[in-house]
C-alpha cells in the first residue's frame, strides 16, 4: 500500500470511530470511503466492526457485530445504550416523522424546533403541574439525542433541529411495522408516574 493510499484510508478510518460520516456534511471523507470501502471492511472486521454504509440516504458508521459471529474474547467496542423511556419514545416519534416526510415526497430534511418536539411527545409524557421543570426535561432529553447523534442542531437557530436520517437504520422497518400498537404502550405509559427504562441500541 502506498503511502498515499494508506493516508486517504485512515481519515474515513478515524471519522468512523468516532461517529457517523454523512455525505452531505463531509464530501471529501465520503469519497474517501466509496473508493476504500473493501479495505476498510476489512479493517474494521478485525475489530469485531462491520461497516454500514447507506449511499442512497447519504450515510455510513460501524456497528458491533452479532454476537453469535464474534470471537468470545472479543470485547464490544460499540457499547449497548440503554435508553429511559421518554428517550425512546422519542427517537420513535422522530422516526415516524421521518417516514411521514417520505410518504408525502418533496422536501427530504426534516427540520423542527424545541417547542415542536415538546408538543409532539407532550401526549405521551405524564401530565407536568410544573411547566417549567417539564420543559428542562425535555431540553435534556433533545441534547442526549443530539450526543446520540440522530438529531442536529443547526448553528444559525440554536433551538432547531435537523432529524438525522441516520435515525431510519436505528429504528428499522421492523420497528415501524408495530408502531401503533408501540405508540398504544407509550400513551398508556404516558398516565405513569415513573420513567421506567426502554430499550437499547444494537
Amino acid at each position: 500500500m502506498s503511502e498515499r493510499t494508506a493516508q486517504d484510508l485512515t481519515s474515513p478510518l478515524i471519522a468512523l470511530m468516532k461517529g457517523v460520516i454523512e455525505r452531505e456534511l463531509s464530501p471529501a471523507l465520503w469519497q474517501a470511503l466509496i473508493t476504500h470501502q473493501s479495505r476498510i471492511r476489512d479493517h474494521v472486521a478485525i475489530l469485531g466492526l462491520e461497516l454500514m454504509f447507506d449511499d442512497a440516504e447519504g450515510f455510513a458508521y460501524l456497528r458491533q457485530r452479532r454476537e453469535e459471529d464474534l470471537d468470545a474474547e472479543l470485547p464490544r467496542l460499540v457499547p449497548r445504550r440503554q435508553l429511559s423511556y421518554p428517550i425512546s419514545l422519542l427517537l420513535v416519534l422522530l422516526r415516524k416523522k421521518l417516514a411521514e416526510t417520505d410518504a408525502a415526497g418533496g422536501e427530504t430534511r426534516v427540520v423542527m424546533t424545541g417547542a415542536d418536539i415538546l408538543e409532539m411527545v407532550r401526549l405521551f409524557l405524564p401530565d407536568a403541574t410544573n411547566q417549567a421543570k417539564f420543559q428542562e426535561r425535555i431540553d435534556r432529553d433533545i441534547a442526549r439525542i443530539v450526543e446520540l447523534g440522530f438529531l442536529r442542531r443547526l448553528n444559525a437557530r440554536e433551538d432547531t433541529f435537523e432529524v438525522r436520517r441516520i435515525l431510519r437504520s436505528f429504528v428499522d422497518a421492523q420497528w415501524l411495522n408495530d408502531f401503533n400498537e408501540r405508540l398504544t404502550a407509550y400513551a398508556t405509559h404516558g398516565q405513569q408516574p415513573s420513567d421506567a427504562a426502554s430499550g437499547d441500541s444494537a
